[in-house]
């Protein structure tokens, strides 16, 4: 195992405090066969210069090191770069604030390694202040140094009371389950050959971490680790806490997975990832379900822009709507059915 190399990548900007900080726990790591490749987009304060300094102590603890910088091009394309220079059979990415643990790249090695079937495993994150001290949230995400007064001990106890399913189960990871809410957590190892498959980031997609997990979800299994092997950097410069910015971000990354669908061959898929696409893509994802299973039951489906409402009688659809034309046309368009035969038919508006 300790052969297998890993590329570590970080694409670098504006962290001139915390860039050394990350690079030295990836120093640190227990796993051995290391290249480190660290790109700067461009930064306005000193974070190159800061990871200049690093140099001498990487080359000495690593089988390969590429330290770049460059004009600043968004962290598409510096993502992009960073996996062209990747010689590595993992992929292990970190953001230029955050921290690995010691065992984490061992950790996640060791599991693919014996599992080729799956193309990512990553494990739980502690949250960190910017003066990387532990700390957690309360119900809004505000920080809380009490542990006994805090709502969210870590990052992946907060995704998991988002989606509600047990990440040790099937479900994490699943298409269907990414599509409603990217539940994965930082700090994952993925195996570098599923890029063949599904490609490079695109500023079409421009919520990367989402972009890369639906792609990922249609042809691989994903992997919790139910330990902290990492820590997620909170503070004020969060991407996450630019509410709006990330809003618009979303709203483009789910259009261009709608033309992905579009035109995606079905046929490259795995058989159980398939039939999962398959019926997003016919029926939407079920976001709500209130009643008595197979007796009698009222859902609504989320087809992407649009939301579907049905009530089944013994498993059987007897009625259906589109809000989308009730809120768009003034009207509820009702659809009575008496047999099963009839699902097929409903047409769901993209």
């Amino acid at each position: 195992m300790s052969k297998t190399l890993v590329s570590v990548i970080i694409p670098a900007y504006n962290h001139e405090k915390y860039v050394q900080e990350t690079i030295k726990s990836i120093i640190n790591q227990t796993y051995q066969n290391i290249e480190l490749i660290v790109i700067d987009d461009g930064s306005k304060d000193f974070t190159w210069q800061k990871i200049l300094e690093m140099k001498d102590e990487c080359e000495r603890r690593f089988e390969k090191v590429h330290f770049e910088t460059k004009q600043n091009e968004g962290t598409c394309k510096t993502l992009n770069k960073l996996l062209s220079c990747a010689q590595g059979d993992f992929i292990y990415l970190i953001a230029s604030d955050d921290l690995a643990k010691p065992q984490a790249i061992e950790k996640e090695v060791e599991f693919l390694s014996k599992h080729k079937d799956f193309a990512l495993c990553v494990g739980d994150n502690e949250i960190i202040d910017f003066e990387s001290k532990v700390c957690y949230w309360d119900k809004f995400r505000n920080i809380e140094y009490n542990k006994n007064k805090a709502y969210f001990k870590t990052f992946a106890e907060f995704l998991h009371k988002l989606v509600k399913f047990d990440f040790k189960s099937d479900k994490f990871g699943r298409y269907d389950k990414v599509l409603l809410d990217n539940h994965i957590p930082n700090g994952y190892m993925i195996r570098r050959t599923i890029f063949e498959k599904i490609g490079y980031f695109t500023p079409e997609a421009p919520l990367e971490d989402w972009w890369l997990m639906l792609q990922l979800s249609k042809y691989a299994k994903m992997k919790y680790l139910n330990e902290i092997l990492f820590s997620y950097r909170w503070h004020s410069a969060n991407t996450i806490k630019q509410s709006e910015k990330l809003e618009g971000f979303g709203n483009r990354t789910q259009k261009y997975e709608m033309e992905i669908l579009k035109n995606l061959d079905m046929n490259s898929l795995p058989t159980t990832n398939r039939k999962i696409v398959e019926k997003v893509k016919s029926e939407g994802i079920c976001i709500s379900s209130i009643g008595i299973p197979y007796v009698f039951t009222f859902k609504k489906y989320k087809c992407f822009s649009n939301k579907i409402r049905k009530i089944k009688i013994f498993n059987f659809t007897v009625l259906k709507w589109n809000k989308f034309s009730q809120k768009k046309r003034g009207v509820m368009p009702l659809e009575f059915k008496n047999s099963w035969k009839y699902e097929k038919d409903l047409i769901y508006l993209y």
